[in-house]
């Protein structure tokens, strides 16, 4: 049987420095913990799509073409103008006549010549060409609302994976502390057995390095989980270097089915955009072929004209009036233009069917590959986690033996690596099957909170 180990004061003296050294620690952590600001999921998507650079522009695009949106700019409205001359004019006048008594030779004389008017226009036919330009108008505003809708998805869907990455990281770094903790307990059994004779400077020489490179790769990590945060107050538009605190779980929405998917993929914002620019190309099309047509427009206006003179044969002429008229204008040659631009807007149509196809090709694909690693993920998750709970046990159950000596610093550091494996392997499970969870919600166009 082993004999039972027995403290010395000199050794309950260095533990009780240890555990006070310890509880100061605590408590500067929790002091700066408590300065920082706290970040919730929430907060972080209402303020980057406050902030978002890209979405202010998306907005700025729905505005003008909702301004732009009107019959007045398809040409449907009439078209009203003034114009008002004034000319001043110093001239020189010589007139003879058949009775040369009459002949007169004037210098400087002044001429005023003062022309208003104001007239309106409106198009009755152009070969329904105003009809498709309001259309295409319809179109366009419709379309910027789906890019708007495009990158707010985006920019939900950004900041959540690099919210969720956070949260990864700092697993990470409870992984590596937890094991840290164990190593100073290692060492705290070692230098207690051997200020009885039970162990040897060998181990406990292993133990302090073994010691160091955990605090060394926590120190590490907790470099990536800084970069993370900057990474996130970069999507923010927030200062990079603010301090925020993140204390929050991965929880993961495991009801999502590919046939769903399937259904909702006509709901993207990037196909419904691609839609509406079939339409605008259609219309585009149809404009070019109303140009072949003749148009024909009611003109409608106010003349008044007053002209006066110094010198000469009429010393004042006025006249004014209202004027009513119907324009035709036919289009009969132009090198063949209309017919060449019509077949190009064919194409160009064609293109954006075709781009469109091409879009919901590579979405469908995409859906399915990340639906595949959603569901490798979610499967591997519980074993994972019972595996997780296992390596705790085992670290528990392995460290109480080395404390009486039946176990080995080999047993502890095999222990050690098995937690620390199961934790990295079960957070990036987490992590990778929300982040498939947000990629497949973000191309249904279903991505909330």
């Amino acid at each position: 049987m082993l004999k039972s180990l027995k403290l010395t004061n000199r050794h309950r003296e260095e533990i009780m420095k240890l555990n006070w050294i310890l509880h100061l620690v605590l408590v500067i952590g929790c002091v700066t913990a408590s300065g920082q600001e706290k970040l919730t999921l929430s907060q972080a998507v209402d303020i980057a799509l406050k902030n978002n650079l890209g979405i202010i522009i998306a907005k700025n695009n729905v505005e003008a073409n909702d301004i732009l949106n009107t019959y007045g700019v398809a040409g449907g409205l009439p078209a009203i103008n003034g114009a008002l001359v004034d000319n001043q004019q110093v001239v020189d006048i010589n007139q003879k006549y058949s009775d040369a008594s009459r002949d007169a030779k004037t210098h400087g004389a002044k001429t005023n010549n003062l022309t208003a008017n104001i007239t309106g226009t409106i198009i009755l036919f152009n070969g329904m060409k105003i009809i498709s330009t309001k259309r295409q108008l319809d179109a366009q505003y419709l379309q910027s609302k789906e890019v708007l809708n495009s990158q707010v998805q985006n920019t939900i869907a950004a900041v959540m994976t690099s919210y969720y990455d956070i949260i990864r990281q700092q697993s990470y770094t409870g992984t590596i502390s937890r094991s840290i903790e164990v190593s100073e307990k290692r060492l705290e059994i070692l230098q207690t057995q051997f200020s009885v004779g039970m162990a040897n400077n060998a181990d406990i020489f292993q133990a302090r390095l073994d010691l160091t490179a955990l605090q060394q790769s926590l120190t590490s990590q907790q470099l990536i989980v800084d970069q993370a945060k900057t990474d996130l107050l970069t999507l923010l538009t927030l200062k990079p270097d603010s301090v925020i605190y993140v204390n929050d779980s991965i929880q993961v929405d495991n009801t999502i089915r590919l046939d769903s998917v399937f259904a909702q993929l006509d709901k993207n914002a990037d196909i419904v955009a691609a839609n509406y620019q079939i339409r605008i190309n259609e219309m585009i099309a149809r404009e070019t072929a109303a140009q072949r047509y003749p148009t024909v427009r009611l003109n409608a206006g106010y003349n008044y004209s007053r002209v006066q003179n110094s010198a000469g044969f009429n010393l004042l002429n006025q006249s004014s009036g209202a004027i009513f008229g119907i324009s035709l204008g036919v289009p009969i040659y132009n090198g063949g233009a209309y017919r060449r631009e019509k077949q190009a807007a064919d194409i160009y149509t064609e293109n954006a069917e075709v781009q469109k196809r091409e879009l919901v090709r590579d979405y469908s694909g995409g859906a399915v590959k990340t639906f595949q690693a959603y569901k490798s993920a979610l499967a591997q998750l519980e074993v994972e986690r019972k595996n997780y709970v296992v390596a705790q046990q085992l670290l528990d159950l392995v460290m109480q033996k080395y404390e009486v000596r039946q176990a080995t610093i080999i047993d502890v550091r095999e222990a050690q690596k098995s937690f620390e494996d199961a934790g990295y392997r079960l957070v990036n499970l987490e992590f990778s099957a929300k982040a498939a969870e947000i990629e497949l919600k973000r191309v249904t166009n279903r991505l909330g909170l």
